[in-house]
């Protein structure tokens, strides 16, 4: 039952499901995390420091440079750039995760967090080193994401996305909950909750000829780790919670998923769960 009822879903690849988000309503995109903001913050990966490294070496940054930022969240990626020295010009659309971002940020007075959309913003031309967008990219037109970015940045300038897909369960754990999913909640999408390393590649790659096809943007770098977490099954449930998928479920059935995905894990693996994911990252220079 479970690979057949699933290829309806699997046959949607993450380049096509994030077209949906994009397309949302500006407003609702506004309030769309609003609920788990907090969850977001909290369990939510980190970007390891090896890879914030290797995308400043890339992009040639200098010291001290000017960083716009797109939908920074509760600022998770903000703060190692932020830590490093650089201005930065943060944007998040939704006002509880814009809050977070100025709390996580109270340390670093060159850091500006404005409780704004990137679509709303007066464009400032040709100010930016670099435009920063870290699992945030998918949310924004790319009829506008691509000419508003290369408009603000300066000659030269570079283009930064940084993605980690969600913490996942390996293979023979994920068999455990499959029947749940099939049974309760068969619209989540593989991506939000097990999907092979070669699908994320190739939508990573896709998002690569995406940015060349842009014409805003040339020498697109990209590059991917695989990292180890662990997390508490809580902390695993209280994660699926801030993924759009389970964010659009009815409270009831979102509730009644987790209740039984709690169940299965627990008893199968307790308390503690292994997880991995994948951080990866593009960085193009302004044409």
């Amino acid at each position: 039952m479970g690979k057949e009822s699933r290829s309806h879903i699997s046959n949607k690849t993450w380049t096509e499901v994030v077209k949906d988000y994009a397309g949302k309503d500006l407003g609702e995109r506004k309030h769309w995390y609003g609920s788990v903001a907090s969850a977001y913050n909290r369990v939510r990966p980190r970007y390891p420091q090896a890879v914030i490294d290797r995308v400043i070496e890339l992009a040639q940054l200098p010291p001290k440079a000017k960083i716009l930022e797109l939908g920074s969240g509760p600022a998770i990626a903000t703060v190692p750039f932020a830590q490093l020295g650089f201005e930065m010009l943060s944007l998040e659309p939704n006002r509880e995760a814009s809050e977070l971002a100025k709390q996580n940020c109270a340390d670093y007075p060159h850091v500006e967090i404005q409780n704004l959309a990137f679509e709303e913003w007066q464009l400032e031309r040709d100010r930016f080193d670099a435009v920063l967008a870290a699992t945030s990219w998918h949310w924004i037109d790319p009829a506008i994401a691509y000419a508003k970015s290369a408009a603000a940045l300066k000659a030269q300038g570079s283009l930064i996305l940084l993605w980690n897909t969600p913490p996942q369960l390996n293979e023979e754990t994920y068999q455990i909950v499959d029947a749940v999913y099939e049974t309760l909640a068969p619209s989540i999408p593989l991506y939000a909750r097990h999907e092979g390393r070669k699908n994320h590649q190739a939508d990573f790659l896709k998002f690569s000829e995406l940015i060349t096809d842009s014409e805003y943007f040339k020498n697109v770098k990209y590059e991917s780790s695989i990292h180890q977490v662990v997390y508490s099954l809580d902390d695993y449930l209280l994660l699926l919670s801030t993924l759009s998928p389970y964010i659009a479920l009815a409270e009831n059935s979102r509730n009644h998923l987790f209740t039984n995905l709690q169940e299965a894990l627990h008893k199968h693996q307790g308390d503690r769960l292994n997880l991995s994911f994948i951080s990866a990252f593009h960085v193009a220079h302004k044409i």
